[in-house]
């Protein structure tokens, strides 16, 4: 079956109904576990990874990571994330933060909604940290609780996709 993508609210076939999460990791992630450990801490990307993905699973969602060390691949993957019909990203940009406009325009164009995760509090470190070049797109953002701050953002993503309509647009809470 083809399905016609109409702008974030595209429908989805049938075997497909089940929401689709991308974690994304910028460059240098994949040295998580030795690299700057008082910084990043000492949980590695496979354990990130694999805690990502059985939250997924247990919430019935399909959860996809994607680790890599260049700028075009990143933009890429954002890219076949339209295509793929991703329903919400994960992303850190990791020292692209501060530099990657190109990196940000994908995220702008393509519109899917995403939360910003740093591992550390990028505040509390050098002063060209603190300006983001995707915070102000960014549903949200986390920074500073370590990789507990991906399992945070992914909560997050799960419960905004569960509060969709069937059409895509999000349902009104009603206030208590």
């Amino acid at each position: 079956m083809t399905t016609k993508r109409t702008g974030r609210s595209a429908t989805k076939s049938a075997s497909s109904l089940r929401p689709h999460v991308l974690v994304m990791h910028g460059p240098n992630l994949n040295l998580l576990g030795s690299r700057e450990p008082r910084h990043y801490g000492l949980a590695t990307l496979d354990d990130i990874n694999r805690a990502l993905a059985g939250r997924g699973e247990t919430a019935g969602a399909h959860v996809e990571t994607f680790q890599h060390n260049h700028e075009g691949a990143l933009i890429d993957r954002v890219h076949q994330a339209a295509r793929d019909h991703v329903d919400f990203i994960v992303i850190n940009p990791a020292a692209y933060t501060h530099s990657s406009i190109a990196l940000r325009d994908a995220l702008a164009a393509t519109a899917i909604p995403f939360v910003e995760v740093h591992l550390s509090n990028i505040y509390a470190r050098e002063s060209f940290r603190h300006h983001s070049y995707f915070s102000d797109l960014a549903v949200g953002v986390v920074s500073g609780l370590g990789a507990h701050g991906y399992e945070l953002a992914l909560e997050y993503a799960l419960r905004h996709l569960q509060n969709r309509t069937p059409h895509g647009s999000q349902k009104t809470e009603k206030a208590h």
